[in-house]
């Protein structure tokens, strides 16, 4: 179920209902030949697993429109059971192609968006990482990726799960309290530095 606090999302099974959110495109792979599962970074709900039917067909309406990091405004449709929800309709609001101007972009932002798929639960509301998310990728759609910025975003992440303690790395308060530290860190930081 998508984010159990959102009334609009409690409805009778056979009354079909769309919910609009705010997301960013985390991640995307094939269902079947036709079709793609997308994970997104909602403001509302937190990360949504979707599937756009027929995505993949020439003449989709989601033709060109599901790349990486793009910030969207959806519609949803909510599924009735499991947490695989049907995207009917997206809107690009932000496309961010300056997250593809050079690979350090891109190693940036995919950087950000583990993090954020490590830390956040599926179908929770946390608007606070969204924004994170949002402001971390808008920065890097427009300015060089740097030492500053990731520094800034670990921080940040850190402060908001409530992990950071004083004295130590942000990155590795966050690591040891989810487990690990994504691995695009290592090869981020040898390009940056």
């Amino acid at each position: 179920m998508l984010c159990d606090s959102c009334d609009k999302l409690r409805h009778p099974p056979d009354d079909p209902i769309r919910m609009k959110a705010r997301g960013t495109l985390l991640r995307r792979f094939s269902l079947t030949e036709t079709s793609l599962i997308v994970h997104w970074c909602t403001h509302e709900c937190g990360i949504v697993k979707t599937v756009a039917k027929g995505a993949r067909r020439p003449k989709s309406p989601f033709a060109g429109r599901l790349d990486l990091f793009f910030h969207c405004e959806l519609e949803i449709h909510p599924a009735k059971e499991g947490d695989l929800h049907l995207l009917k309709d997206l809107t690009v609001v932000r496309p961010r192609l300056g997250l593809r101007r050079n690979y350090l972009q891109t190693l940036a932002a995919s950087y950000f968006v583990k993090w954020i798929e490590l830390v956040a639960e599926a179908g929770t509301p946390l608007p606070d990482l969204a924004d994170l998310l949002d402001r971390g990728l808008d920065y890097l759609d427009t300015r060089d990726a740097d030492l500053r910025a990731v520094r800034h975003f670990e921080k940040q992440l850190a402060e908001f799960l409530g992990v950071a303690e004083t004295g130590a790395e942000p990155f590795q308060c966050l690591g040891r309290h989810f487990g690990h530290i994504p691995s695009q860190r290592e090869e981020l930081m040898t390009r940056i530095l």
